[in-house]
């Protein structure tokens, strides 16, 4: 009986040291864990913009038979389109320009004297750098706001875990392209006068953040291809 409980010791230390050398000094399991949690948002962030695409064509299936003669008077489908166009739910054409947001290099050192050393949150592209270009670009007179592929509603919220965009259901990473419909000039004198963005600048000319606004000419804004139902908590009853 001791030789044997004596070989189920060693057998599991066997074990323990095969897998303290696997690891090396690394939680396995954990790891593990997260690589199939990001495999899971990402497939989860690909279903959702399939779902997205065919949302938006039977939309148009359904547009298309709307616009057969159902009694209405020219007036009032005047007034319907004004409405989709401000909802957002239409394409938009029209002068443009782009604004693309990046992390800086992670090896980053502060390019300016009387600067400190960057922190890893320094290096890296939040939710409030995001909410700034957006916030200016409506500002500035915005027709319509696209956000890499997909175009803002009055509902959207713009949200960032760490450095991942969560827009609509679906997550981004670095670099952010945000595109917007409207005056170029206009739009990029609003970029220029807005607080939260010349402080961003500050981290751009320091430690390297991307920033990069270009003249897009006349681009095509896609119509918002998700729900328009409101969702909101309700009481148990």
């Amino acid at each position: 009986m001791r030789i044997l409980t004596a070989g189920v010791f060693a057998l599991a230390g066997l074990i323990f040291f095969t897998s303290f050398d696997t690891a090396k000094g690394t939680n396995i399991r954990t790891d593990a864990s997260m690589l199939k949690l990001s495999d899971l948002i990402h497939e989860r962030s690909r279903k959702n913009g399939e779902l997205d695409e065919s949302n938006g064509a039977l939309r148009e299936d359904i547009e298309s038979l709307a616009e057969r003669d159902d009694g209405s008077t020219r007036a009032e489908d005047d007034k319907l389109a004004d409405l989709e166009r401000r909802a957002g739910t239409q394409k938009l054409k029209g002068e443009a320009i782009t604004v693309t947001l990046n992390d800086a290099p992670p090896d980053a050192t502060a390019k300016l004297p009387g600067y400190p050393e960057p922190q890893p949150d320094y290096l890296v592209i939040h939710q409030q750098d995001l909410q700034a270009v957006v916030n200016a670009m409506w500002q500035g007179g915005a027709e319509g706001i696209k956000v890499m592929d997909q175009r803002l509603i009055s509902t959207s919220a713009v949200r960032c875990v760490g450095n991942t965009l969560i827009l609509q259901g679906r997550v981004y990473s670095p670099p952010y392209r945000i595109t917007a419909v409207g005056d170029p000039e206009k739009l990029k004198k609003a970029l220029a006068a807005s607080p939260a963005i010349q402080n961003y600048m500050v981290y751009v000319n320091v430690y390297g953040l991307g920033w990069k606004v270009e003249d897009e000419g006349s681009v095509t804004l896609p119509g918002y291809s998700g729900t328009v139902d409101l969702q909101y908590a309700k009481p148990v009853e």
